[in-house]
């Protein structure tokens, strides 16, 4: 988990919510993947929403009482199975509001131009008698939040919204929708004025606050709604941004076209049809009822194990699975998991086919392609492969020029994992037990040798997968010549006497200093197909190259530390004469103190005079901040974990006196930190104080923290 701070602190936040209003928490669950549900077929429908509901059960501990769909995208189909699923209401955008009227009455009224009132809830009466409340929040203030830069100041949203309430005095509700990446990400410190348009809100007693579901129960729906089927919010042609070349994109390639997007749509439902087949009668074969089973899966899912796993397997097994047969079904529903994958919204959104986000969905097919091929026995990707070539590229020939580029190089199997593991086993600490990805090395025999900048490991390893228990067992030999150049060989049917016999001849070769005696040795019982670093994965190469260039790094950190020391008066003189400093000299002041700055924050303790220095030398020199980012990043969690210890009541005086000249000595720099997480916490901290929470020994701690929130650009005297 990326931060699991702010994810414990969204789970609390949903239990203070119920107690604040009646009992009704204010998360709300979410269709699963992101999928558009409006063009998904019933049963991916079906499984996008049970799984959203669990997933949010199993993190808050409760039942969902409305959900949020992608995009908004919405029709009739999809309310019927939010309504199936006890789900009360959604949102909605204005402009999927089609008519209403009053519950019991005659006629409907058509709405247009985003004319719906948005600050009351609407029934939705579903085609099957059930039905679900629809709120349609308010287009106007929801645009100023995104593009209008209501988030600038906490005060004016406040009064915005306020002001969106009508003069009657009737019981209305104020809300909106918008990105979530507009509070912080889009509009820097968003989220601090969020919190103040809240808190000034509550204090001044401008309306009250609640959510959805207290609102619901308190005002249930007056009136009843009919809605535009296959709409959305960020489609103004319904849902075409996501199959058709409808004119929506992000406006940054105003000559590209998006003809790509409905080949690659009719390409990914074909994949899925085709898939199906497959999947009814291969998983009727172990389990009572394949799509009850495909919708429980989510119970591995959410926390996959031995256990989880097991569990699933008994409560929809036909009879007790040997292991083939659990890692067959294990294939059969990874191969329908990324069949619902491959929908996901991102993968149309964009302006290109050849993107990022494109690509992460058609690994997804082809992961789906690859399980069809174990479990059906039958290759789609020839086929897959020229449908992709109907869809045109901006970039390249067409999408399967991209796709054969960047995703098909991509494809994890047993095999590339036991290279993966070959090569690791040069360098890692304890290599007869390695995870990679979601594969599980475990060696039966294995020997690594060095000699000065030469490494070479043997062994014999079961490669086994931990999503679908497949394994295979190899045996490899791996030479490191130093720097970049790795060469090895794995072999998937080299018996255990094989094995032995070559190991006793390679490692003669390797301890008598012949690496072509060993290279020879591999060729004889390997074959003269190799792999070098070129072939390992993207995110492993880094590891490999990091901890190779680590060692290197050392020798040069020396080096220019050596050349600092020892010609600092000469710089000194050469600068006071007002003669260029020469770059070798500048080169290594530079290195030297980016790499003393990083280390303070990273690993050092506050050392107050040695920071002031770092800071003199930097100035001093007129040398740049190498990194910045990963020094703000640095600095910034530095400074965070310190606040936390203030928040937790185990900082003492000086240690807040020394954040303090820590953050004015930071000021001094060109360079601004990325203090929101801070200024978050300070914000807590600041609010309990005014709530006398906080009780200061004295004055000159009570000095000290209102000059901290200053330093971290809050307002102590009312907001952020």
């Amino acid at each position: 988990m990326a931060d699991p701070e702010t994810y414990e602190a969204i789970l609390e936040a949903d239990k203070i919510s119920q107690t604040n209003f009646s009992g009704h928490g204010s998360a709300i669950a979410q269709a699963h993947s992101h999928l558009i549900l409006p063009l998904c077929n019933h049963r991916d429908k079906e499984t996008q929403i049970i799984w959203g509901i669990r997933d949010f059960e199993y993190r808050f501990g409760r039942a969902p009482e409305g959900m949020w769909l992608a995009e908004t995208a919405v029709d009739t189909e999809t309310l019927e199975i939010l309504a199936e699923n006890n789900i009360q209401y959604t949102i909605l955008a204005p402009r999927q509001a089609k008519a209403f009227r009053k519950i019991g009455a005659k006629d409907w009224t058509n709405i247009s131009n985003e004319s719906v009132e948005t600050r009351i809830p609407y029934l939705c009466k579903l085609p099957s008698g059930k039905s679900i409340a629809l709120f349609f929040y308010h287009g106007g203030v929801a645009q100023g939040v995104a593009f209008e830069g209501l988030l600038n100041n906490g005060k004016q949203f406040a009064h915005r919204l306020v002001n969106a309430f009508s003069s009657d005095d009737r019981v209305q509700l104020v809300h909106i929708a918008t990105d979530g990446e507009s509070y912080g990400h889009h509009h820097r410190y968003g989220e601090m004025a969020l919190a103040d348009c809240l808190n000034y809100i509550e204090e001044n007693e401008l309306a009250t606050i609640t959510n959805y579901a207290e609102f619901l129960e308190k005002f249930p729906p007056e009136y009843e709604i009919q809605i535009h089927e296959d709409s959305s919010w960020s489609c103004v042609h319904g849902v075409e941004r996501w199959r058709s070349n409808c004119g929506c994109n992000t406006g940054g390639h105003p000559n590209w076209t998006q003809a790509w997007r409905a080949p690659l749509r009719e390409t990914l439902n074909w994949l899925r049809d085709q898939i199906i087949p497959i999947y009814e009668r291969e998983a009727g074969k172990y389990v009572k009822d394949i799509w009850a089973a495909r919708n429980d899966y989510i119970s591995v899912l959410l926390n996959r194990n031995d256990r989880t796993v097991n569990e699933f397997i008994k409560n929809h097994a036909i009879k007790e699975l040997d292991g083939s047969e659990k890692t067959w079904l294990m294939r059969l529903m990874e191969m329908q998991r990324n069949a619902i994958l491959m929908f996901t919204s991102c993968g149309w959104f964009f302006d290109e086919i050849s993107g990022i986000e494109t690509n992460q969905i058609l690994q997804y097919a082809n992961r789906a392609i690859y399980y069809a091929s174990q479990v059906g026995n039958i290759d789609f990707h020839p086929e897959f492969i020229k449908k992709l070539e109907a869809a045109p590229s901006n970039v390249y020939q067409n999408g399967a020029v991209s796709y054969k580029r960047y995703v098909m190089p991509a494809r994890v199997d047993l095999i590339r994992v036991a290279m993966h593991y070959a090569a690791s086993s040069l360098f890692a600490e304890s290599p007869e037990e390695l995870e990679l990805f979601n594969y599980i090395a475990q060696s039966e025999g294995f020997d690594r040798y060095e000699a000065g900048n030469q490494r070479l490991s043997l062994g014999r390893t079961t490669v086994k997968s931990k999503i679908t228990y497949s394994e295979k067992q190899f045996s490899f030999a791996v030479l490191y010549l130093g720097q970049l150049n790795i060469i090895g060989n794995i072999s998937l049917d080299m018996a255990a006497e094989t094995f032995d016999k070559m190991k006793s001849e390679i490692v003669e070769a390797f301890r008598s200093t012949d690496l072509g005696a060993v290279i020879g040795v591999m060729q004889t019982y390997f074959g003269s197909e190799k792999y070098t670093v070129q072939h390992l994965f993207k995110d492993e190469k880094r590891r490999i190259l990091h901890e190779i260039t680590t060692n290197s790094l050392k020798e040069v950190e020396a080096e220019f530390r050596d050349i600092y020391y020892d010609n600092y008066q000469l710089m000194t003189m050469i600068t006071q004469s007002d003669i260029p400093i020469p770059d070798a000299y500048q080169s290594a002041v530079q290195f030297v103190v980016n790499h003393d700055l990083h280390e303070f924050f990273a690993n050092g303790n506050f050392n107050i005079r040695e920071l002031k220095r770092l800071a003199e030398e930097l100035l001093r020199w007129d040398v740049q901040i190498t990194n910045e980012q990963s020094f703000k990043l640095a600095a910034s969690e530095r400074i965070y974990r310190e606040l936390k210890k203030l928040e937790t009541g185990t900082s003492t005086l000086k240690d807040v006196e020394n954040l303090i000249q820590v953050l004015e000595t930071l000021e001094s720099l060109p360079m601004a930190l990325n203090s929101w997480k801070s200024q978050n916490i300070f914000f807590s901290i600041l609010k309990g104080y005014k709530d006398n929470e906080w009780v200061f020994a004295n004055k000159n701690w009570e000095n000290a923290f209102l000059k901290l929130g200053d330093l971290l650009r809050v307002r102590t005297n009312g907001g952020a």
